[in-house]
């Protein structure tokens, strides 16, 4: 694929849920935006808010989740999001919600594409911003043995994987997996993995007021034995896969397509945000003229 021309929605379409973290039913309305717009949250149950950037400046620190805030106004969970558009290469879009958190729907974002596969998308007269890695990047926590880093491609693409190991005594196996991302293939290998929980999770993110509304049929809880209680994986690496949608989602956040190669090992979103800002750091946004 040469450079792209951007793209935003053909028309509004919206959807409802329930939010993961919070319980609040939120309504979510997906708006076609111009050229330059680039993605953008709006509480429009906060009288006077403003539209927030999806940009790294923007990012909050919250646990477990993706926040963006500004001018004491916050969107909580907006990774699956994020995520969806990324992977649908749509990169103008007004995201309107009458709540503070993005609906967790299935724990994928399988709905989001499909709605905004619905709506359609028209290209616009401005070619997409690239980034294009010219050397390696990388961000580590020693204390925890997790890294997540970048390195130029020998093609002009987006690779991602996700070495998933959480040690011998997890319920959950390691997982190791490496998507390279198109829509055709985000769609079809990543878009439908979702949020998952160890069963001796639940208690404390329920007495922190966490997850108040979800059943282990909204997301994947894993007891003990490495058993999903009340559901059923949709591929036996569905976790590692919910990994690189979460990964492809904070990576967006750059505000431009990336071109390169990113190994996670281990990483969460606070890791992810981090590399993103060492990236803007080390890299000045170029073109690339090679297929893929």
């Amino acid at each position: 694929m040469l450079l792209r021309s951007q793209r935003t929605l053909r028309q509004s379409v919206e959807t409802q849920g329930v939010g993961l973290f919070t319980g609040s039913d939120v309504r979510l309305r997906f708006l076609p935006a111009p050229a330059d717009h680039g993605v953008a949250f709006q509480r429009i149950d906060v009288a006077g808010s403003s539209p927030i950037p999806a940009r790294i400046e923007n990012v909050a620190s919250s646990q477990r989740r993706t926040t963006i805030a500004r001018d004491g106004v916050q969107v909580e969970m907006i990774e699956h999001v994020m995520a969806a558009l990324a992977g649908l290469q749509i990169d103008n879009c007004l995201i309107e919600l009458n709540g503070p958190e993005v609906p967790g729907f299935d724990g994928s974002c399988l709905e989001i594409c499909r709605l905004l596969i619905e709506a359609g998308c028209v290209e616009q007269d401005v070619l997409r911003e690239v980034i294009s890695l010219r050397m390696p990047v990388q961000v580590s926590a020693g204390e925890s043995d997790v890294e997540v880093s970048a390195r130029p491609m020998n093609h002009c693409g987006l690779a991602i994987t996700y070495q998933l190991d959480y040690g011998d005594r997890s319920p959950i196996p390691p997982q190791n997996l490496t998507a390279e991302i198109t829509p055709e293939t985000f769609v079809r290998d990543i878009a439908f993995a979702r949020t998952f929980v160890l069963e001796s999770e639940v208690a404390a993110l329920r007495a922190a007021g966490y997850g108040l509304r979800m059943t282990s049929q909204d997301l994947l809880v894993f007891d003990a034995s490495g058993n999903v209680i009340d559901n059923e994986l949709r591929t036996p690496d569905e976790p590692v896969r919910h990994k690189i949608l979460d990964c492809l989602g904070d990576f967006a956040l750059i505000g431009s397509d990336l071109r390169g190669y990113f190994n996670a090992y281990r990483s969460g979103h606070r890791h992810n945000h981090d590399l993103v800002r060492h990236i803007l750091l080390t890299h000045q946004s170029s073109t690339c003229s090679e297929a893929v």
